[in-house]
């Protein structure tokens, strides 16, 4: 409660309030009614005690789409690429992810086996952009 009534006067006062440790989407309304410029929903934490964290996102997406808010959705507590996919289709707006997640993100088999027949390709003409 206290931190509602701190988001609200910051948030008056032109400051960008995040408002984090969100586990519901009740949470979530109360903060975009204070103000607040992003919710960080924990994803991961939700997902470790059984719940669906993604659910909330987009339940949250939804609220805010309702009654146009502006509040941005922070997926926090981002434990796997496919946490970061979910989260985009949920429609939360920017995430908070590991570096190695985030190094995750760029790599697929298929990505990988493909540039090493280009370049296996590329040598086997002989030529050289150098």
């Amino acid at each position: 409660e206290d931190g509602l009534r701190a988001c609200r006067t910051l948030s008056d006062e032109g400051t960008k309030v995040n408002v984090t440790l969100c586990f519901s989407a009740v949470q979530a309304l109360l903060a975009a009614k204070a103000g607040a410029y992003f919710i960080s929903p924990f994803i991961g934490c939700l997902d470790d005690q059984g719940l669906d964290g993604m659910q909330l996102i987009g339940d949250i997406r939804a609220i805010y789409d309702n009654y146009g808010f502006d509040t941005k959705i922070l997926a926090a507590s981002i434990r796997t690429t496919n946490h970061v996919r979910d989260a985009a289709l949920a429609g939360a707006d920017c995430a908070t992810i590991p570096s190695k997640i985030f190094a995750a993100l760029y790599k697929h088999p298929l990505t990988d086996s493909g540039v090493e027949a280009f370049l296996k390709d590329w040598k086997s003409t002989g030529q050289s952009i150098l």
